[in-house]
């Protein structure tokens, strides 16, 4: 298993809806962890390369509700 990490930054914050949806989104299997930080309006995602790759973790956030609008580097 090998374990990566990719940030978002998101236009509008999510709300109720998006946030019961992102739980459901743990349970796919390869997501670990979603942590958001509002402040720099982004959330950052740890998953299994092995199974996931940046795009469909995109996609899995997007079908949440997520308004993503770019990938984030991050140190």
């Amino acid at each position: 298993m090998t374990q990566l990490d990719v940030a978002f930054r998101y236009g509008t914050p999510p709300g109720e809806n998006e946030l019961r949806a992102l739980t459901y989104a743990r349970e796919v299997y390869g997501i670990r962890k979603i942590e958001f930080d509002e402040a720099q309006q982004t959330v950052r995602v740890e998953y299994d390369a092995s199974r996931l790759n940046e795009e469909s973790v995109a996609a899995i956030l997007r079908r949440a509700g997520m308004d993503l609008r770019e990938k984030v580097e991050f140190v």
